[in-house]
């Protein structure tokens, strides 16, 4: 059992690996992230995994990155924001999003090794739109104008960072049926010093009204509009969509399909639509920068594309 109940699942032989890292979460069956980074590693010659840990024992996790041969971790829920506290050094964008999906190694002049905390999702979703935009278009297609977030999880604000940060979208829209996610949103990116272009639109009377949105991110799962609540949200997204302006649509839900009702409805409307495996991609490619040292050009995009495809196309 681990230090807080929970049982501590088994580790694979590691020793004949030069390096290992972590994807610390629960639960992880359904991730993509180890054969992510295995394509990498594959790819690079190198002798190194990412080694799934599905468990909530946050100290036998810290236990691990005390071998000599731990380079990193991907870090997912419930982890995100309560690893922050273990961490010897967070990265601006951590501070900023308030969460923690990456940690990798620095060491100091006396050789000690200290954990690092970043956040890569954000990262993840700016390279989604910069990586696909449209022949002949180039990277400020999106400033100056609008963008739409829909949802109030943890994703909402690494999209609202991306957004307003890199793409320069501004005002920026929130639309969730949840009006105490939003607010917690809003309070939250204030007091990072990023909500001040935030705006929650409520209705479709309201949405109606307001310029059409250049990127849009969707955060939330994939199903049909049951409550009040969620038919309005599903109203203003819709007014959004039918504008005459068209621009571009991460849809971040890939799981279980990457193809989502709102991903259709963008679709039939005009829109290009960008699948979240995009932005898992990506948000993975930024976590190698980190512990290969190498730039997103020479990481194996292509490679990792294919496998990711593969993968998903093997699930249906």
């Amino acid at each position: 059992m681990g230090s807080n109940g929970t049982t501590t699942p088994s580790l694979p032989d590691t020793s004949h690996l030069d390096g290992v890292n972590y994807l610390f979460g629960h639960p992880i069956a359904h991730s993509l992230s180890p054969l992510l980074h295995q394509t990498v590693y594959d790819n690079l010659g190198l002798k190194r995994s990412q080694i799934p840990l599905d468990s909530t024992d946050i100290p036998h996790f810290l236990s691990l990155t005390k071998d000599p041969k731990f380079f990193g971790a991907s870090v997912t829920m419930p982890h995100k924001v309560a690893i922050i506290p273990h961490l010897d050094e967070i990265m601006q964008e951590g501070k900023d999003i308030g969460a923690c999906n990456t940690i990798f190694l620095k060491q100091d002049q006396n050789g000690t090794r200290h954990l690092v905390g970043t956040n890569t999702d954000c990262f993840g979703v700016r390279d989604a739109f910069l990586q696909n935009l449209p022949a002949g278009k180039d990277k400020d297609l999106y400033r100056g104008h609008p963008g739409l977030v829909i949802g109030g999880g943890g994703a909402c604000r690494s999209a609202v960072y991306a957004l307003q940060k890199w793409l320069g979208c501004n005002p920026i829209y929130i639309v969730n049926r949840d009006i105490s996610e939003v607010t917690a949103v809003l309070t939250d990116c204030k007091k990072a010093g990023f909500g001040d272009s935030l705006l929650h639109v409520q209705t479709g009377a309201q949405a109606s009204l307001l310029a059409a949105p250049g990127a849009i991110v969707a955060c939330i799962p994939n199903f049909p509009p049951k409550t009040p609540e969620e038919i309005e949200a599903r109203k203003v997204i819709e007014v959004f969509l039918r504008k005459e302006e068209k621009g571009a649509i991460l849809e971040m839900c890939y799981h279980p399909t990457p193809w989502t009702e709102i991903a259709e409805i963008s679709k039939k409307e005009g829109w290009q639509v960008i699948l979240g495996t995009e932005a898992m991609i990506y948000q993975g490619l930024e976590q190698d920068r980190h512990w290969t040292g190498k730039g997103l050009e020479e990481l194996p995009s292509k490679e990792v594309h294919a496998a990711i495809a593969q993968a998903l196309a093997a699930r249906h």
